[in-house]
């Protein structure tokens, strides 16, 4: 039994080495679990010193029963499985690993930008078929040229930017009102609004966080405003877009192609429309994924753990809890 019981909340990895090797450092390791529900979450969870969550979700109701918790640490960027409000509430640090996957995600980006230009999946099954000569089925158009939209510009936005500096496009475009102006024409692209990105890329990929106001961001409206011909790239959050009404934009052609690894449902439906389309590029939700990322995730998502159980702050704070103790001034 160690110093401080730290529970994992979901099994995604199946080993814990990193985390273990991090956390050996105040005497303690981790302990698995793989709970249920909301119930099993406040019976197990009450007495735990920290957590380390993947997907499985930590509503209020869950985190307002923690009777001894001092921090959550999300493996990943994005933390939406946890009431952040009811954890600064209740004096517990939020935390994430925003900077792990970088890399990867743009790298994914990229990939899938460039199958879905090329068709590459769609010709790779027709050729296995015996097909041959298959550009009458699936017109291809080069990328130099054209018009790349770049939808939030942090880490994955600004790494997919660097990236496709070689591929001859004509401008870059980025919209993204959590930056100045300045600092995207400082990295040669061109600030824009929303309405003036959907009218004019050729290429839009998607790099924002999921929140009220991203929900649905791609929906009816802004499919209506893509050009014509454009292909849209998620490796954000799925429920940024609007997935009924992108199928329906793939399969009467208002949108030319589409590359997605993220999705409103995960694993993907067995009854989703996306999976009869010919003119979509799908995965598994796999972009942050290299075997340097994982071991750079759970090392760090550890580390912001140890950080506060030694009483000081995560390595990558989400909130700034009063911590239980402290007092007003």
């Amino acid at each position: 039994m160690g110093r401080f019981r730290v529970v994992v909340t979901d099994d995604r990895f199946g080993a814990y080495r990193e985390e273990d090797a991090v956390l050996r450092e105040i005497d303690s390791a981790v302990e698995v679990l793989e709970l249920s529900g909301e119930e099993d979450s406040v019976r197990r969870l009450a007495d735990a010193d920290a957590i380390l969550v993947n997907l499985h979700p930590l509503p209020a109701m869950v985190v307002r029963r923690l009777r001894r918790c001092r921090v959550i640490s999300r493996y990943g960027v994005g933390y939406d499985n946890v009431d952040v409000e009811a954890a600064t509430a209740a004096g517990i640090w939020v935390a994430r690993v925003p900077d792990y996957c970088t890399e990867d995600v743009s790298d994914h980006a990229l990939a899938l930008l460039l199958a879905c230009v090329r068709r590459i999946p769609f010709v790779d099954r027709r050729v296995r078929e015996g097909g041959w000569n298959l550009r009458s089925e699936q017109p291809a158009r080069r990328i130099a040229g054209k018009t790349l939209g770049i939808v939030g510009y942090g880490r994955s936005g600004r790494a997919l930017h660097r990236k496709v500096a070689g591929l001859g496009l004509a401008r870059v475009l980025v919209c993204d009102p959590n930056k100045y102006p300045r600092d995207i024409l400082a990295e040669g692209a061109e600030p824009v609004d929303f309405p003036a990105i959907l009218q004019q890329a050729d290429f839009l990929s998607l790099h924002v966080p999921l929140n009220p106001e991203t929900r649905h961001l791609i929906g009816p409206e802004a499919l209506a405003r893509l050009r014509p011909q454009a292909i849209l790239i998620n490796t954000s959050r799925g429920p940024v877009v609007d997935e009924q009404a992108l199928a329906e934009a793939l399969a009467c052609g208002r949108v030319a192609y589409a590359g997605l690894d993220v999705f409103e449902q995960e694993p993907v439906a067995s009854a989703s429309p996306l999976r009869g389309l010919a003119n979509v590029v799908l995965s598994d939700h796999t972009g942050y994924y290299s075997e340097e990322s994982l071991v750079e995730l759970k090392t760090k998502a550890a580390r912001n753990v140890a950080e506060v159980l030694r009483g000081g702050e995560p390595l990558y704070p989400v909130n700034r809890p009063r911590l239980r103790g402290e007092t007003g001034a």
